[in-house]
């Protein structure tokens, strides 16, 4: 009989697996976000928090007991995180089932694993974007490697994990990741869509043709993006807080995540790409 501190693992998508293994998966994670994390009282979150303390929100069940409510109770910053899957592939798969709060030994680790694994799903998401798309074929071989290495660092022990130097590999595969700009969004000129780390913040870009535009790390905090083109743009890093993309079409966006959708406003008119789902706080007229 398994010792009273483990659970059974959940059979979950290994990384490997493709899309489903980079959607968060809350019903298999035990809370870990809800705990490892650091909150800041703000306009984001409604009380401080420190790393390693459960969220006085958090259930027995490793439920968010106002999941429903978060924005009226002040947690907009809740809504707006994406672990990219890391939270169950740390919970059901790095620690074999064994929860922080049932293993007091394995806690100070995995909270120390976790925000490195969330790192190294995000650039698994941005690796299978961009084998995705058909105008990187003249780096396919290279796009392959980098993702095979950083599934192969996610599936590490969780020493080994925690002991993986992120900034050096995010600065290898964010060379591919340019690379990827490139030919995805070749043939796109103009001073006005070169605006990478850009301070669009407020701007006023109703209507833009921003179609392949290299927006990477620009502020948009409170743009007026409505009805905006931006297929094929770059959109790494960019920081869509409160940004109005009503009627925009971000059809084919490049590098775009749930975290950007979820802290922007939309409507039903808003196109994204098939792999992201539509906001429920979206308006839907």
């Amino acid at each position: 009989m398994a010792p009273e501190h483990r659970r059974a693992p959940v059979a979950l998508p290994l990384v490997g697996d493709g899309p489903a293994a980079l959607r968060a998966d809350c019903a298999n994670c035990f809370g870990l976000c809800c705990v490892a994390l650091t909150f800041a009282r703000s306009t984001d979150f409604a009380v401080d928090k420190a790393a390693g303390r459960p969220c006085t929100n958090l259930r027995e069940d490793y439920r968010c007991g106002i999941h429903g409510d978060l924005r009226n109770k002040g947690f907009q910053g809740c809504t707006v995180y994406d672990c990219f899957g890391a939270g169950q592939h740390v919970s059901q798969h790095t620690f074999d089932g064994r929860s922080w709060r049932e293993d007091k030994d394995a806690a100070r680790q995995m909270f120390e694993v976790f925000p490195v694994m969330r790192q190294l799903h995000e650039l698994l998401w941005y690796l299978t974007d961009a084998l995705s798309r058909p105008r990187t074929a003249p780096i396919t071989a290279e796009l392959k490697q980098a993702l095979a290495e950083t599934e192969r660092l996610a599936a590490g022990t969780p020493q080994a994990v925690a002991d993986v130097d992120v900034a050096a590999h995010r600065q290898d595969v964010n060379v591919l990741l340019l690379r990827t700009s490139e030919l995805v969004r070749k043939g796109n000129t103009g001073k006005k869509k070169q605006r990478r780390g850009a301070d669009l913040v407020g701007a006023r870009l109703r209507s833009a043709d921003l179609k392949g535009a290299d927006l990477r790390g620009a502020y948009l905090i409170g743009a007026d993006l409505r009805d905006a083109d931006l297929r094929e743009a770059d959109l790494i890093g960019a920081d869509f807080r409160d940004t109005d993309l009503r009627g925009a079409d971000l059809t084919d966006a490049l590098f775009l995540t749930r975290s950007q959708v979820n802290a922007a406003r939309g409507d039903a008119r808003t196109k994204l790409p098939k792999i992201l789902d539509r906001p429920s706080h979206w308006t839907q007229a």
